[in-house]
């Protein structure tokens, strides 16, 4: 069973965490499915149409569909959140039709047994800009590096720090200060908070949580709006944002990306990490 950890951070058991990784996998290849889809001509509804499909055929249930964060905001509608160029972060699927030179962030996330698996991609849909083609790239580059900077007896802040030391370096983006990466497991969004800028501090990391990495960088502001929906999130300016997200967990034996194919091991590999599946 898992436990808990001051300020209420999860510990997932060895068994629980097999769980959490079938639903990580589900997430990834309704990810890749939803990517490969993706072109001019299609709608964000039809996205998320086909990520509701591999729900059903995986037989998992969405933690996006319904989900009430409170404060009156309605449910979500959708089981993807489909962000579009200037779209930071939970874009709701519908009928807006995507165009050459656009940017696709999808987020998406699946619950198995009680457990949840959460991640993100950012998605080039035909002919893109240089600079937009750059941002995404820097992104996922940042994602990494803060995967990377994740070890036991390390902190939370480690991660942090990396993720804006890595994005600083490719250019100078806008890092969205508003939302964060989180903890996972029973629920969706739990404790510790994962900022994507920062100094070393925080909780320190340990076997059995899991961690959902993923920053959300911009052509422009760090300052974001709400649309009226009260669900879309924006950039002030309303510059191009990207999105890259994977839940991670560390073992004994190295690092797991419970949410990529295959664990993460050919990317952990490139970058002369250790890999540590506890089964897979």
């Amino acid at each position: 069973m898992s436990r808990r950890r001051s300020p209420g951070i999860e510990i997932v058991s060895p068994e629980d965490m097999l769980t959490m990784r079938r639903a990580g996998l589900i997430v990834a290849r309704s990810l890749k499915a939803m990517v490969d889809a993706v072109k001019p001509g299609i709608t964000t509804a039809e996205v998320d149409a086909i990520g509701a499909e591999c729900l059903r055929q995986a037989g998992a249930t969405s933690n996006f569909l319904g989900h009430e964060p409170g404060y009156g905001v309605p449910p979500f509608p959708a089981v993807t959140c489909c962000s579009v160029n200037e779209e930071v972060v939970h874009g709701i699927p519908g009928e807006r039709v995507l165009e050459s030179g656009d940017l696709l962030s999808i987020d998406f996330g699946a619950v198995v047994d009680g457990y949840n698996g959460d991640a993100a991609r950012s998605v080039l849909v035909g002919e893109v800009s240089a600079p937009v083609a750059n941002l995404s790239q820097a992104c996922e580059k940042s994602m990494w590096a803060g995967i990377a900077a994740a070890r036991l007896r390390g902190s939370i802040g480690d991660i942090s720090a990396a993720v804006e030391r890595s994005v600083r370096r490719s250019g100078p983006y806008g890092i969205v200060r508003d939302f964060v990466g989180h903890g996972i497991g029973h629920e969706m969004h739990q404790a510790p908070d994962i900022p994507n800028y920062g100094h070393r501090a925080g909780a320190a990391i340990e076997v059995g949580m899991c961690l959902c990495i993923e920053p959300m960088i911009t052509l422009g502001t760090t300052r974001v709006d709400v649309l009226d929906d009260e669900w879309t999130i924006v950039t002030h300016d309303r510059s191009v944002s990207a999105h890259w997200e994977n839940t991670i967990t560390v073992t004994k034996k190295g690092l797991w990306v419970l949410s990529e194919e295959d664990g993460g091991e050919a990317k952990l590999a490139e970058l002369g990490l250790p890999f540590g599946p506890l089964a897979d």
